[in-house]
């Protein structure tokens, strides 16, 4: 009975995005339409460092929104998934941070540090340890699986969001924030 709640918030928590996979991604789409129009290209090692984590995150929430929807015959299956869920993201975190490192398109500040690397890291911590809190604290670990879904779906809004303004404001602009 209590896997059934969690099925509601996570699976609900996408619910305000169109129900094909391929909609459920749209803003990163948008953003990929903009920069596909702009005179001056964007970078594969800017769009590894700040595009497809965003792809990353909402294909995320979609994969624990079905492990959590799964028939499973016990708690430990979902709760392995959620923990190596958790640690892939983790594993892709210090990738997005080798890619940040590397690309010289743009110079991030604290706050793009924050978005892209800190909360996405501590929302697979969290998931990575609720996942394996599942068999033995199984009420709040339900609550830090759908938070966990919940904070990644927004993080992807959010970034995308932010990459899209970015790319239309700083080419209106000359991108001022462009590393010299």
């Amino acid at each position: 009975m209590r896997l059934v709640s969690c099925r509601c918030l996570v699976g609900s928590s996408s619910a305000p995005l169109p129900h094909s996979l391929p909609f459920r991604l749209s803003p990163q789409f948008v953003v990929v339409a903009l920069i596909a129009n702009l005179r001056m290209r964007t970078k594969a090692e800017s769009i590894s460092a700040f595009g497809t984590p965003i792809v990353v995150h909402f294909g995320g929430t979609v994969l624990v929104s079905a492990i959590m929807s799964a028939p499973w015959p016990s708690l430990v299956p979902p709760s392995v998934a959620l923990a190596l869920c958790g640690v892939g993201g983790l594993g892709y975190g210090a990738i997005v941070i080798h890619c940040t490192r590397r690309q010289t398109v743009y110079a991030p500040g604290w706050g793009d540090w924050l978005w892209y690397v800190v909360l996405p890291g501590g929302l697979y911590a969290a998931l990575a340890l609720v996942g394996l809190l599942l068999r033995t604290t199984t009420q709040l670990a339900l609550v830090g699986i759908g938070g966990a879904a919940l904070g990644l779906l927004l993080l992807g809004i959010h970034n995308a969001w932010d990459t899209m303004t970015h790319i239309v404001v700083g080419d209106s602009r000359g991108d001022a924030t462009k590393k010299e």
